[in-house]
């Protein structure tokens, strides 16, 4: 599926033009219309195919291509080379993971001191991101493999979890792969591409998001639209949980597509968290709530656009987002597809 394509791009907040390749082979035949602006936002036109009494609204549906990653800031002159972030990370998970870095996808290897060479006092901290370095296994500054201003992100390919890959379906099951966040929105994105709908349809997969929503802004700005939907993967939190801890975490693997009403960047419209709540029972599709005022997404731009443009946001739920690896269910990929599928089938109706 176009999943394990995205999953395994490599797309890090300004260097979106592998994961956008992709997206383009994907859905060109289904588009009217395609487009790349100044940022690297795709633009994708998919308009009304069905009569309508009234004007088909403009309805914006944005994903972001970018995932987190890092920004060679040094290469020292014994060949290790200094980092910073790009988008959050906690630094806890970085430790001996594997890389690659530049355009060359040199291999290389996040490292700190290891517990035999630190300090008791040292021994139950955790170091800060200057005090790593990502080893390429060079000897000198002088290895021409990689220079100040590359990006690197998480060496992790994509696969099939719980049975031998002949034995898995490639729609169902539980997948692992790297940036999620937000290729699963990507791929939604995608599938919706390929149906026909009573609006005009304008899909843009931007760029940018982890480092300020920038994409989003532009883009919203350019299309104008009537309303928004914004299409992300969320944290899981079905995690174990400590003793002392009673409530059980959500959203949920497996328990559908996660709505959100409100995050740190936004509060959605109430009209349409209705209307995917009530699409979902009526379609007899499971459905959660991603955990209020938790993250942000590009409905934190989209929605304050010109006059301001109604927004909801519908999320693909995973575990250990913004990590090497995190872990989705494909039940609630397909179920957030088949969910946004009949929300915009409905909206000429809601319009009215």
């Amino acid at each position: 599926m176009i999943l394990e394509e995205l999953s395994n791009a490599f797309g890090v907040s300004s260097v979106e033009g592998e994961v956008r390749k992709i997206i383009v082979e994907a859905v060109k035949d289904y588009a009217d219309s395609w487009r790349i602006d100044t940022m690297g936002n795709l633009f994708v036109t998919r308009r009304c195919r069905v009569e309508t009494e009234v004007p088909p609204p403009k309805v914006m549906i944005a994903a972001h291509m970018d995932e987190v990653g890092f920004m060679i800031s040094e290469v020292k002159s014994s060949g290790m080379l200094k980092f910073k972030p790009v988008g959050g990370f906690d630094r806890r998970i970085l430790l001996g993971k594997a890389v690659v870095v530049g355009s060359e996808r040199v291999p290389g290897v996040i490292g700190l001191k290891p517990v035999h060479l630190l300090k008791r006092s040292e021994r139950h901290k955790v170091g800060s991101i200057d005090s790593m370095s990502i080893d390429i296994g060079a000897n000198s500054d002088s290895n021409g493999q990689v220079k100040v201003g590359d990006f690197a992100t998480f060496a992790t390919e994509f696969g099939y979890l719980g049975g031998r890959p002949d034995e898995i379906s490639p729609d169902v099951g539980r997948v692992k792969g790297k940036a999620f966040d937000d290729r699963v929105g990507c791929a939604v994105l995608v599938e919706l591409l390929k149906g026909d709908y009573p609006i005009d349809l304008v899909a843009v997969f931007t760029v940018q998001e982890e480092i300020g929503l920038r994409g989003a802004q532009v883009a919203a700005y350019a299309v104008d639209p009537d309303l928004a939907f914004v299409l992300e993967c969320t944290a899981a939190d079905d995690l174990p949980r400590q003793s002392d801890e009673a409530d059980e975490g959500f959203p949920r693997l497996g328990d559908g597509p996660a709505i959100t009403v409100m995050d740190r960047s936004f509060i959605a419209d109430r009209k349409l968290v209705d209307l995917l709540i009530e699409t979902a029972e009526a379609e007899g599709l499971p459905y959660q709530f991603k955990r209020p005022g938790i993250g942000g997404t590009d409905a934190g731009a989209v929605h304050t656009i010109r006059e301001g443009v109604p927004s909801a946001v519908v999320s693909v739920p995973a575990r250990y987002i913004h990590a090497p690896a995190a872990v989705l269910d494909l039940t609630d990929f397909w179920n957030t597809v088949k969910l946004m599928t009949a929300v915009l089938q409905k909206l000429p109706a809601q319009e009215g």
